[in-house]
């Protein structure tokens, strides 16, 4: 069982944000995003020099005051300089759900510019750790063809079990889980919405299995809600997730001010000074 390493030191502090102080805390599956999923993100995506374009959608007549204007949706959009990769940050923007949650990023890629569908996307909801869909996009970043398959599904589990993670019994080939039973990685169906261009995904039959995609999730308690959930279209190179698998599993500790209620009691917090 994990505690805290400062228990008197209180998780949740009551002070205003920006002036709570930082805590060095792990396991980082269970330590949300901070209320920074954008930020943490974000800031990465411009140091790799993508370009961020905002787009507004309302409704306003021309006399309107600007504080009047109604604003009905946004999105904020980063495209890597070689238009082959982008992100999209979504949650302003209605988006759909995974496991209850709604999508906060999605990520795609193409293979060449004359196509405007991606070949595969990737779904990230809040609360997933900001370090590991960094370190996804790092690897996505630095890939010269961004759709092209480079290694086996072993790679994934391979990379959370060097991590302490535990294969699943009945699936080792396919499912893995730390060793708190509490965050799941498995190789499975995608759930429906999830974009994928390989055109099996449009054939198949009503009483057939769909293509088989990683799939993440934390799930604080038996029967409870998810913290977060991830989903990767089945064409989603699977190194690629093994570097979100890697990151996430990492057991190097975290820096956060804002620690989730559903697993605050489950992590070792230790003062940032």
């Amino acid at each position: 069982m994990e505690a805290p390493l400062y228990p008197e030191c209180p998780p949740n502090p009551s002070t205003p944000r920006g002036g709570q102080p930082a805590f060095w805390v792990g396991p980082r599956h269970l330590a949300g995003d901070d209320g920074r999923l954008y930020d943490a993100v974000a800031d990465t995506l411009a140091g790799l020099g993508w370009t961020s374009l905002t787009i507004l959608r309302g409704r306003h007549k021309p006399d309107d005051a600007p504080e009047d204007r109604q604003v009905l949706r946004s999105t904020v959009l980063h495209i890597s300089p070689d238009a082959l990769r982008w992100a999209q940050w979504s949650l302003a923007d209605e988006p759909f759900h995974l496991g209850d949650l709604p999508i906060a990023w999605q990520i795609s890629a193409r293979a060449d510019t004359s196509s405007p569908l991606g070949q595969w996307s990737a779904y990230f909801t809040p609360d997933v750790p900001g370090e590991a869909v960094s370190d996804f996009l790092v690897a996505l970043d630095a890939r010269d063809q961004p759709t092209v398959p480079l290694a086996g599904p072993e790679l994934v589990l391979d990379a959370v079990a060097g991590h302490g993670w535990l294969r699943d019994i009945d699936q080792p080939q396919a499912a893995a889980t730390d060793p708190t039973f509490t965050s799941h990685l498995s190789l499975g169906e995608v759930p429906p919405l999830i974009q994928d261009a390989d055109p099996r995904a449009l054939i198949a039959e009503d009483d057939e299995a769909g293509l088989a995609g990683w799939q993440a999730w934390a799930e604080p308690a038996l029967g409870a809600p998810c913290l977060w959930a991830v989903s990767f279209g089945a064409s989603a190179p699977h190194d690629l997730v093994a570097a979100f698998a890697a990151s996430l599993s990492s057991t190097a500790p975290v820096l956060r001010r804002v620690l989730p209620e559903a697993t605050r009691e489950r992590l070792l917090r230790a003062p940032a000074i």
